[in-house]
């Protein structure tokens, strides 16, 4: 069986909705200021092309690990919801929302009502879907589990955490995944590991997520939030476990740390063992087009 995964993270759609005054209270108005000094860094239609160059690879399943918003206006959802759905099919598609998509408590219930057929595969009653995290999406002997990181913080602070209820399910999911031989995926848009990210911006229950992989393991970790590629090693109980963090799918051309790129990772499996192999497609100015630019080392991480 082979398997392709996609992933990429932070797309920030732009431009902004204009905000009424109402809505710039608190915290979205220090985000509403660096919006305006900073999202000339995120192009529409850099994230077109990227997308296109993605579609193109015919992946298996799309991996999108949030931060579509920016300071979580009622009015920024309903592009959110069309740009996630010209990605593919809502069964190919998962989803993990971000810092940005959940920026102050009156997002979150936007949130549920915006993303729920990207989150689960069951619908209730009445067509409406179900929001619950962590979820587990099996697609073949692929396990995909995504966990909500996404917390309404104070002004100045990113951070994110997972919280004692969506951990325990979440050791119960691996522990189920692990029973059924499963290649596991997990989706959270934060580092979910301690060194990940700096003070302030970083999952505040790092520690703990790390204590659940020794115990369970997975076959892979990703990640958004950083707007970098990354590679780090966890501890689990059969070797090391990979956590890839990627670039903003967004980003202009720049230094060659913050250019739009995604990251295809290909899952082969002979008899019991998996094979996991990664590449980062990024923008290359040399060329103006996409290309693949860099084998990610899963093994070792850097």
């Amino acid at each position: 069986m082979t398997f392709l995964l996609a992933h990429l993270s932070d797309a920030h759609i732009g431009p902004l909705p204009k905000p009424r005054a109402r809505e710039l209270l608190g915290k979205r108005l220090t985000g509403y200021i660096n919006w305006n000094r900073r999202g000339r860094l995120h192009d529409m239609a850099m994230l077109a092309r990227l997308v296109a160059d993605m579609q193109a690879q015919a992946p298996d399943h799309i991996a999108m690990t949030g931060d579509i918003l920016n300071i979580g206006l009622t009015a920024e959802f309903p592009f959110a919801r069309d740009w996630l759905a010209s990605l593919g099919p809502t069964h190919d598609v998962s989803f993990v929302p971000g810092n940005h998509d959940a920026y102050t408590r009156s997002s979150a219930k936007h949130v549920s009502a915006t993303f729920a057929p990207w989150v689960s595969d069951q619908p209730a009653s009445g067509g409406a879907h179900e929001v619950e995290f962590p979820y587990l999406r099996r697609r073949g002997d692929i396990a995909l589990i995504g966990l909500s990181s996404a917390i309404p913080t104070a002004p100045f602070l990113a951070s994110g955490a997972l919280g004692h209820e969506q951990r325990d399910i979440f050791d119960t999911l691996l522990a189920q995944a692990s029973r059924e031989k499963l290649a596991t995926v997990v989706m959270v848009h934060h580092p979910p590991n301690e060194a990940g990210a700096s003070t302030g911006r970083g999952l505040r229950d790092a520690r703990k997520f790390e204590d659940i992989i020794a115990r369970h393991g997975a076959d892979l970790v990703i990640h958004g939030h950083n707007h970098r590629s990354s590679v780090a090693l966890l501890e689990g109980p059969r070797g090391p476990v990979p956590v890839v963090g990627v670039e903003s799918c967004s980003a202009v051309p720049g230094t060659p740390g913050h250019r739009a790129a995604y990251h295809l990772f290909r899952f082969e499996r002979a008899d019991a063992a998996w094979t996991i192999t990664g590449l980062k497609r990024g923008f290359d100015p040399a060329t103006g087009e996409f290309a693949m630019t860099r084998t990610l080392d899963l093994a070792r991480g850097h």
